[in-house]
C-alpha cells in the first residue's frame, strides 16, 4: 500500500503554472504575457502565473520567455 495522496486532475481544466524570472518586468509586458498575473518579487525576480491550456500553449509561453 502507498502513502502518496492521489492527485486529482481534470482534463477539461487548465493547468496553472508558476514561472519565474531572474529580473523585473515592467508593467509593459502585461499584453505579451496577456492571462497571466504579472508579480515582481522583493528578490528582483519577476513571478508569472497563470493557466495554460495544453502542452502547446506552454511551449509558445516557454519560447516568449526565453525571448526576453
Amino acid at each position: 500500500m502507498s502513502n502518496n495522496p492521489k492527485l486529482e486532475t481534470n482534463p477539461s481544466q487548465p493547468m496553472i503554472y508558476q514561472i519565474r524570472i531572474k529580473s523585473h518586468l515592467g508593467s509593459d509586458w502585461t499584453d505579451w504575457f496577456e492571462g497571466l498575473t504579472i508579480t515582481l518579487e522583493e528578490d528582483g525576480d519577476t513571478l508569472l502565473t497563470g493557466p495554460v491550456v495544453d502542452q502547446a500553449a506552454l511551449h509558445g509561453l516557454l519560447k516568449k520567455v526565453r525571448d526576453l
